[in-house]
C-alpha cells in the first residue's frame, strides 16, 4: 500500500529511538543465551546463534558481553540459563492484533507485567490463540541494496523464497525482505550471501493475514504507547501487531 506504513516499517522508525534505551543490549543478549541452549554454543554450527551474534555486533554489543552470553546459554555460568519462551497475545484499540514473545525466568510476573501494560493502554491481554490465528509465522532476510531486482528473484527462486518485497532501509538506503518458511530461513541467507547481497538480519517474523487502518489520531497514540509500554517491559523480546497508518500520521505522532 503506497503511503503507508506497515508494521516492519514502524518497526525501523521506532528502532531509532529505542536503540538508545539500553533496552536493545539485553533483548539480543537472551537471544544468545537461548541459541546456545537450544543447540552447540558454537555459531559455526548453530545458525540461530551465528544470527544473534550477527545482531549483536551490529548494535555494537561488546565481545565480551557476547562471549559472556554464550557461556550463560551453554551452562559455563550462573544466571539466566533457565529462560523460557512463551507467546502472548492480545488486543489494542480498535481491535488491532497483538502478539508478544518473550523470554522469562518467571511466568507468572511476566503475565502480569504484560496484563498491566495492556489495560493502562486501552487493550486486554488475551487467551493463548485469540489471535495467533491472524498471523503466519515466517523466516525473514532483509538485504541491503541497491537491489538489482533480476539478480534478487533468481537467488529468491534458487533458494526456494516465497516472496520478496522491495523497501527502503532509511531515507537514503534501499533494501529488500525476503521472505520464506521457517525451516528454509538458514538455506535463504546462506543463497543471498553467495549471490553477493549485503543480508542485514535473518530473522523469524510473524506476519499479520489481515490488516486494519488505523486513521484516528488518537487511536495512533493509544496503540504506539501501548507497543512502547510492552516493549520496554524486561521479559519482551518482540511485539507485532496487525495494523498500518500513512507515513504523514506516523510521522505526527512520533514528534
Amino acid at each position: 500500500m503506497a503511503g503507508h506504513s506497515k508494521w516492519a516499517n514502524i518497526k525501523r522508525q521506532k528502532a531509532r529511538v529505542d536503540a538508545v534505551k539500553g533496552k536493545v543490549f539485553a533483548r539480543i543478549s537472551r537471544e544468545i543465551i537461548v541459541a546456545a541452549r537450544s543447540g552447540v554454543p558454537d555459531p559455526a554450527g548453530n545458525f540461530q546463534l551465528r544470527t544473534a551474534i550477527e545482531k549483536a555486533k551490529a548494535a555494537s554489543i561488546p565481545n565480551e558481553n557476547i562471549e559472556r552470553a554464550i557461556a550463560k546459554g551453554a551452562g559455563l555460568a550462573g544466571g539466566s540459563s533457565e529462560l523460557e519462551a512463551i507467546r502472548y497475545e492480545g488486543y489494542g484499540v480498535g481491535g488491532v492484533a497483538i502478539l508478544i514473545e518473550a523470554l522469562t525466568d518467571n511466568r507468572n510476573r511476566a503475565a502480569a507485567d504484560l496484563r498491566e501494560a495492556f489495560s493502562k493502554n486501552g487493550g486486554n491481554l488475551g487467551e493463548t490463540g485469540c489471535v495467533g490465528w491472524m498471523f503466519d509465522h515466517k523466516g525473514v532476510c532483509t538485504v541491503r541494496g541497491p537491489i538489482d531486482e533480476e539478480q534478487l528473484f533468481e537467488a529468491s527462486l534458487e533458494a526456494e523464497a516465497e516472496s520478496y518485497d522491495l523497501i527502503l532501509i532509511d531515507e537514503d538506503t534501499e533494501g529488500a525482505e525476503v521472505f520464506t518458511s521457517v525451516p528454509n530461513l538458514e538455506k535463504l541467507a546462506d543463497v543471498l550471501k553467495q549471490t553477493g547481497f549485503a543480508v542485514l538480519q535473518s530473522e523469524n517474523r510473524w506476519i499479520p493475514s489481515n490488516i486494519v487502518e488505523i486513521d484516528n489520531p488518537e487511536k495512533a497514540r493509544l496503540l504506539i504507547k501501548l507497543m512502547d509500554a510492552l516493549e520496554d517491559l524486561d521479559d519482551v523480546q518482540s511485539v507485532t501487531a496487525n495494523f498500518e497508518m500513512t507515513d504523514e500520521l506516523m510521522s505526527s505522532i512520533m514528534i
